[in-house]
């Protein structure tokens, strides 16, 4: 048992993660509809119908309107004639004719066509029958035109028209008998039972019939279309196993999240690493797809008023372009389960998104978001047109209110500044907006330091540009490892003097100090420093500079004055080092680099490229043989891109001139 609870506790991060996981596969599988699509599109009678083209997927009755049913009942229609439409056998009726067998050929083909319309018989027909009147046929009632049918007359002339042989028609006129045929007691059941069904429908639509159009006029006829339609997709859904559905909904849903989570786990390790990472991003999964399930409740039609582009822009601003884009791909193939024309939504999207993305590379200005909007309005308007211009539907784009969501979704991602600032708030982030402010020399913690301690000051300057010129060049974020370098000596503000970049013409306080004294006050001005970042609640990944940015190394002046001191006796190094931890990302690992080559690079005596070179390969390397840099993602490559970055720009601090053989 024990043995159990320890595995779990020391998975306690993957047990999270997949609680994550199963609950945002439960909660969007429950916010997808459970119903057809076109259940939930609302419109009103005169207005246009900006939904896609509805075409009959089913065969249904059209019921009448309330109106035609009002009308009816004020017209005493309950005393409707009901008519029985069988099927007669033409050859057996054909046989007991004088005719050839060729003729009788012949004749069976119109006979077919009279049958296959309807035949009556005058006398049979009630005088109180109106021009439509009631066919009962495989148990359904629909209306049919009384003058559409024939009777002994219109069959004379019809035959009379194609056979022309006067004895021909004769004899199928003689033999002819009724195929509709009045039903007197379903006609008295109906009339006594005004409120039956058998008499609610009007006609029988086929399937795949053109219901209506996008951009149409909603008339009485056309909503009544749709309401008989839906009623029918109901019903037939209702009789349908709810089970199928809600496991394709849960495989589904499974399938994608699984998939980011996936990318996560082998492509973003660092992010998948993070709880608070993975919770985010799965958080704005969830929040955007119930953002999506209340909207296609009010009116599907505004599914394309979901801001889905501020997707992009959150996960942008605090990880990377692409986690962001296969973040917003995986939501939109969700939504697309929202809207009725599937494929032109996640098209609309991916291009919109996909342009977002462009637009937000760069997210060093507020300014931008400005851009991004009318970018995003852009790409919504182009791929609709382009979309609708390659169907052949122009009229999808001559309406204007088709472009109104696109206009509210574009609007909505100047939001993205709030939800940034309550994001950082929520989970600790630090975006980059939120560094700028930081670096802003102004801020209260910054004009502290260049006021109390100048030289440290100047100090965090030169490393900052340094750091900042490295990640540009090896790749990272160059603003995030600037903003750290300016606070990474904060905690200098405590002793001052007791460092050489504020001693100006004085004597050294070291001196009066054993080495070991001199090694804690210099070691203690890390401790300091995450302290006061603390006190002025600077955000974790900036502190993280403060505590990384001397590892583990050892004050190596004072240890080896302590060695000298102490010849031939053991050692305690543990006092003369710093408490680390050693940098564990490419910005903590430059900036450790940036800034013990600069601290050194003021005690040379000499200023020219051999001196710098060398200083500068010596600092590294000595970083690198700590294994300060085990824990970091950077290379020997990145590694020596970084000094010979270091070199080319402490030669234009301190002017250096290039010596050129003579």
């Amino acid at each position: 048992m024990n043995t159990v609870f320890t595995r779990i506790r020391d998975k306690h991060a993957l047990w999270y993660k997949g609680i994550v996981f199963v609950a945002c596969v439960l909660v969007c599988s429950y916010l997808l509809p459970k119903h057809t699509i076109l259940a939930s599109y609302k419109s009103k009678i005169g207005e246009t119908w900006l939904y896609d083209d509805v075409v009959a997927s089913t065969d249904f009755l059209l019921k009448k309107t309330p109106e035609e049913l009002r009308a009816e009942k004020e017209h005493k229609l309950d005393k409707a004639s009901y008519f029985k439409k069988t099927e007669i056998n033409t050859i057996e009726l054909l046989s007991k004719a004088d005719l050839t067998p060729a003729e009788k050929v012949n004749a069976k083909i119109y006979l077919d066509n009279l049958y296959r319309t309807g035949v009556y018989l005058s006398v049979s027909m009630p005088s109180s029958a109106d021009s439509m009147i009631n066919v009962v046929t495989d148990n359904e009632v629909y209306q049919v035109s009384k003058n559409s049918l024939y009777n002994r007359d219109r069959a004379s002339l019809f035959l009379n028209k194609y056979l022309k042989q006067e004895h021909v028609v004769n004899e199928i006129l003689d033999l002819m008998v009724p195929n509709i045929v009045y039903d007197p007691i379903l006609s008295n059941q109906v009339n006594n039972e005004s409120d039956a069904a058998s008499y609610i429908y009007k006609s029988k639509i086929e399937k795949g019939t053109m219901l209506i159009r996008k951009n149409e006029l909603v008339t009485d006829e056309k909503n009544n279309l749709l309401l008989s339609y839906t009623n029918e997709l109901a019903t037939q859904e209702n009789a349908r196993p709810m089970f199928s559905v809600l496991l394709g909904q849960l495989l589904c849903c499974f399938l994608v999240l699984g998939i980011i989570m996936l990318f996560l786990a082998f492509f973003r390790k660092a992010i998948f690493s993070q709880n608070s990472y993975v919770t985010f991003i799965f958080l704005i999964i969830v929040l955007f797809i119930l953002i999506s399930s209340v909207t296609y409740k009010y009116d599907p039609k505004y599914i394309y008023a979901v801001p889905f582009c501020l997707v992009p822009i959150l996960i942008r601003v605090f990880f990377d372009s692409r986690t962001s884009l296969f973040t917003f791909l995986n939501i939109v193939l969700i939504c697309a389960f929202f809207t009725s024309d599937k494929f032109e939504f996640v098209f609309v999207q991916l291009i919109a998104g996909i342009g977002n993305i462009f637009s937000v590379a760069d997210m060093g200005r507020r300014s931008k978001l400005f851009v991004s909007s009318g970018l995003t309005f852009f790409f919504y308007v182009s791929a609709f047109v382009a979309f609708h211009l390659v169907n052949n539907t122009p009229d999808a784009f001559y309406n204007v209110q088709n472009f109104i969501p696109f206009l509210i979704s574009s609007a909505c991602v100047l939001f993205a500044f709030p939800l940034i600032y309550l994001f950082e708030k929520l989970f600790g982030f630090v975006s980059d907006f939120t560094l700028l402010e930081l670096c802003d020399l102004n801020s209260p913690l910054l004009r502290q330091l260049s006021q109390k301690v100048p030289g440290t000051f100047q100090h965090s300057l030169q490393v900052a540009n340094l750091a900042e010129e490295a990640c540009y060049k090896i790749g990272g974020n160059a603003l995030l490892v600037r903003t750290g370098a300016m606070y990474h000596d904060i905690g200098k503000m405590e002793n001052p003097r007791f460092f050489t970049e504020n001693q100006v013409g004085e004597v050294s306080p070291h001196e009066d100090l054993s080495p070991e004294e001199s090694a804690r006050i210099i070691i203690s001005h890390v401790i300091k420093g995450v302290e006061l970042a603390k006190e002025h609640k600077l955000p974790e990944t900036i502190i993280d500079f403060i505590r990384t940015h001397h590892g583990t190394t050892t004050t190596r002046y004072f240890l080896h004055n302590y060695r000298k001191e102490h010849a031939g006796e053991i050692i305690n190094e543990d006092l003369f080092r710093y408490p680390g931890p050693i940098p564990f990302s490419k910005e903590t690992a430059i900036l450790m680099m940036a800034d013990g080559v600069e601290a050194s690079s003021r005690s040379l005596k000499k200023y020219d490229a051999v001196t710098i070179d060398e200083l500068v390969d010596k600092i590294i390397n000595y970083q690198i043989g700590e294994n300060q840099f085990i824990n970091a993602d950077i290379t020997f490559r990145d590694i020596n891109q970084v000094k010979k970055i270091f070199k080319k720009r402490l030669m234009n601090i301190y002017h250096v001139r290039i010596e050129y053989p003579r």
